[in-house]
């Protein structure tokens, strides 16, 4: 197999110091310790209500912290952050504009010149795979084209961090799993650094270089692992003794920590 071709470096891109998160009197959030590599993707897993989603807040700043801190890139979050670029599971496109414009639209917002954005945006658009469909309009692309939109849009903004948040969850099986091989093609290509929820335990197997599942009520790091599988990394690796044995292993941690929500035990 050959080798990853942007393998995580050494030094802490995201970090959770002691991380708390409170809505009123639900915490959501307590003493989240946690630090992420530049360059890698990390998944986080777990039952719903577990703070995955908030975790991702707090890192873009749409949410500020309870207790303790949030850092990314050295820097303590303390309001929208544009180092992080979010995806999220619906596409939040704007429907008059065409995919050019669409995935042109922070850079407009950032004063780059027109010949600058329409070339950096065709380089991400060919990057996801729509060349050909720069001036077709949202409605007339399928589910998965609308979410390779979202993103390169995200990517034409050049951020340190992405936030993926369930980005697939709506799509068929079939589709999932192609833009899952698509998002490592531009993992691998772009080399940066990633965090993506999911409640599949193989999504979870197939896209990150580590994995971290998340107990609920309140949410806190139960599980740790790094994934260690070969790339490049398509669907073939399912049929491997390791992948079986890692989902083995992290479905027997989220399983407890389901029947624990399921009955109400903190």
């Amino acid at each position: 197999m050959a080798e990853m071709k942007n393998p995580p470096k050494a030094g802490p891109m995201i970090e959770f110091r002691g991380t708390g998160k409170s809505f009123g009197d639900l915490k959501v959030l307590q003493q989240v310790d946690l630090q992420v590599a530049q360059g890698e993707f990390l998944v986080l897993l777990g039952a719903s209500g577990c703070g995955k989603s908030t975790m991702l807040n707090l890192v873009s700043g749409f949410e500020r912290a309870s207790t303790g801190s949030v850092w990314v890139n050295g820097r303590e979050v303390k309001d929208v952050d544009p180092a992080c670029g979010m995806v999220f599971q619906q596409y939040a496109l704007f429907p008059w504009k065409t995919v050019r414009e669409n995935v042109e639209f922070g850079l407009k917002m950032r004063g780059v010149s027109r010949a600058e954005r329409a070339r950096v945006a065709q380089h991400y658009i060919e990057m996801v795979g729509l060349k050909g469909f720069e001036d077709s309009f949202p409605n007339k692309l399928s589910g998965g084209m609308k979410q390779r939109v979202s993103i390169a849009r995200v990517l034409a903004n050049d951020p340190d961090v992405m936030l993926f948040d369930e980005p697939f969850a709506a799509l068929d099986a079939m589709t999932r799993q192609v833009l899952q091989e698509q998002l490592l093609q531009i993992y691998e290509k772009s080399g940066k650094t990633i965090i993506f929820i999911t409640h599949s335990i193989d999504e979870a197997l197939m896209l990150s270089t580590r994995m971290v599942v998340m107990g609920a009520k309140p949410g806190r790091v139960v599980q740790d692992i790094d994934n260690d599988l070969p790339h490049p990394r398509t669907a073939d690796v399912q049929l491997s003794s390791r992948y079986i044995e890692l989902k083995r292993s992290i479905w027997e941690t989220v399983q407890v920590e389901v029947m624990k929500g399921l009955e109400g035990v903190k």
